[in-house]
């Protein structure tokens, strides 16, 4: 058989048997093996002390924003509400954290009527300002007041996205702001099936 045949038979063959391309694994994005993130020391509005340990064996989403936010943070607790609901029975294996940037406002009192009010089992975290600082460049997260800052009316500008870990405590996912819960709740429930 003359090479040039054999050359086009095997191109044949290969083009038949392409394999088609897998979906990806999450519906948002995949950062597995990220180097930042990786735990917190936090005290919830209860007073208790807080690192990613103390939620082993749940997949964790870890939102960074402020009580007075107009809308970006209302509109993610509400999405994680959302989630919580679709996701049935498998909820009560996913923690919501609020890590607030304004911690000059948000009281443990104030912090423990604006979180639940979403979902019951929310928690609601925070440090002190140093504190706060040196989270949000372990977080990669941006913050800063602006507006009218001489005054208790000021807003905040922050970063709008939310972490989410595995039951293990790895650093798994970035939701971005505006993401439809459906979407969130299938990347949860892919993680969960995972441990």
């Amino acid at each position: 058989m003359p090479l040039r045949l054999i050359a086009f038979v095997a191109a044949l063959l290969l083009a038949g048997c392409s394999l088609p391309e897998s979906p990806p694994s999450f519906q948002n994005t995949d950062i597995t093996g990220a180097d930042y993130a990786q735990d917190f020391a936090l005290t919830d509005f209860n007073g208790k002390a807080r690192t990613l340990a103390d939620f082993r064996g749940k997949v964790v989403s870890i939102f960074f924003g402020y009580t007075q936010c107009p809308d970006v943070c209302p509109t993610s607790l509400s999405t994680m509400a959302e989630v919580m609901r679709q996701l049935g029975p498998d909820a009560e294996r996913l923690q919501v954290l609020f890590v607030t940037v304004d911690p000059e406002r948000d009281t443990p009192e104030l912090l423990a009527q604006y979180v639940p009010a979403f979902d019951s089992r929310f928690l609601g975290l925070y440090t002190d300002l140093a504190g706060t600082e040196a989270l949000a460049k372990k977080f990669k997260v941006f913050y800063q007041k602006s507006g009218d800052t001489s005054g208790p009316n000021y807003t905040v500008d922050h970063s709008a996205g939310t972490y989410v870990y595995d039951p293990s405590g790895r650093l798994r996912l970035y939701v971005k702001h505006g993401e439809p819960a459906d979407k969130v709740a299938a990347d949860i429930r892919r993680l969960l099936a995972e441990s």
